[in-house]
Parts: structure tokens; sequence; C-alpha cells
């Protein structure tokens, strides 16, 4: 602040307040920015927020539901036509022999699709898998290459 000739001293000390309160303006200000950046850089040190890991994890689980259900669908129509079953009860069978195996039902079921899919001259090479209707009917799948 330079004083001007012929400036009183009420002048200067008015001009001399506004130039404080606009520093204490400008101050706030950086601080309000500083602590936004503090935050955000601690949310980078931490991860990303809850929320959105959150989300994406949604998503992932529908998405991968929705890369699987076709061969699943399959498996089950297979299912259905070798034990004369509803839909429920080749589910009910693609899950238990899942369990029992302890493969994903996933995986599970494109083996019994590319089982019945592969041509071939003879049967396919398969192992029964420990799981049954209590029918005595067991599902069989070729072995993973």
């Amino acid at each position: 602040m330079n004083p001007r000739p012929g400036d009183s001293l009420m002048e200067l000390t008015s001009r001399l307040n506004a130039a404080r309160l606009e520093f204490d303006t400008q101050a706030q200000r950086f601080e309000d920015v500083r602590a936004r950046l503090q935050a955000t850089l601690e949310q980078v040190r931490k991860g990303r927020p809850q929320r959105e890991k959150l989300r994406d994890s949604a998503f992932a689980r529908l998405q991968a539901r929705l890369d699987t259900m076709p061969v699943i669908e399959q498996a089950k129509g297979i299912l259905m036509a070798r034990n004369r079953c509803r839909a429920e009860e080749a589910f009910d069978l693609l899950r238990r022999a899942s369990q029992s195996a302890n493969v994903r039902v996933s995986v599970l079921a494109a083996q019994i699709v590319e089982e019945v899919a592969s041509p071939g001259p003879g049967p396919a090479p398969s192992r029964p898998l420990p799981a049954s209707d209590g029918g005595g009917r067991k599902i069989t799948v070729r072995r993973a290459r």
C-alpha cells in the first residue's frame, strides 16, 4: 500500500483495513483448498472410497452373472433332457455336483456343454462326479485339459 499525497490518516487506515480483510479472505480460501486437497490425498492413500468399491464390485458381480448365465442355462437344458427332469431339479443336480467336486457351477456347466457339443466318433472320456439326485442319476463331465 503506497500512500498518496494528500491521503489523510483516516483514508490510510481505511485502505489498510480493506487490504487486511482481502488478505484474510484469500488466506481462508487458501486454507479451504488446502483442506480439500489434504482430504483427497488421504482418500488416495487409503484407496478408493468404500461407496465406489461397492458400486464396482456390484457391477462386476452382475457382469459375471451375465457372462455365465447362458452356459448354465444350456447345461440345465442338457441335464433336463438326459434325466427327464424340471429346470429346478436340473439346477439342483448341477449345484450339488459343483459342491461335491469343488468346482464353480459355471465351470462345470461349461464342461457339460463342451462334452455334448464336441464332435467325435465315440463317447468322450468322462469321469462321474460324486453327485446324484437320490435316484442314482449321475452327472458326468470330461476331465479338464
